[in-house]
């Protein structure tokens, strides 16, 4: 997975250049919760929502509910300071 795609794709507006890929991991690990972690990497390797809630252990339309708000929390200025360089 390419985090750094991953993470242009769901940024609106991007403050700088984005770190190396160990810094992203290691930074999304950090600022999101377990579940919101898994539900990012999961949708981006083509998992769908059904085999996410299975893994996580959730019902299936709180996976989106997790997915919209990790996209919010990626889209905090706070944090999208600490993703760039």
């Amino acid at each position: 997975m390419n985090y750094t795609k991953t993470i242009q794709k769901h940024i609106e507006k991007l403050v700088g250049e984005l770190k190396g890929e160990d810094h992203l991991i290691e930074i999304l690990k950090r600022k999101l919760t377990k579940k919101e972690y898994k539900v990012l990497v999961s949708k981006e390797s083509g998992h769908s929502d059904a085999e996410i809630a299975l893994e996580i252990r959730v019902e299936e339309s709180r996976v989106e509910e997790i997915n919209k708000a990790l996209i919010k929390k990626l889209n905090q200025e706070k944090i999208k300071n600490e993703l760039c360089r």
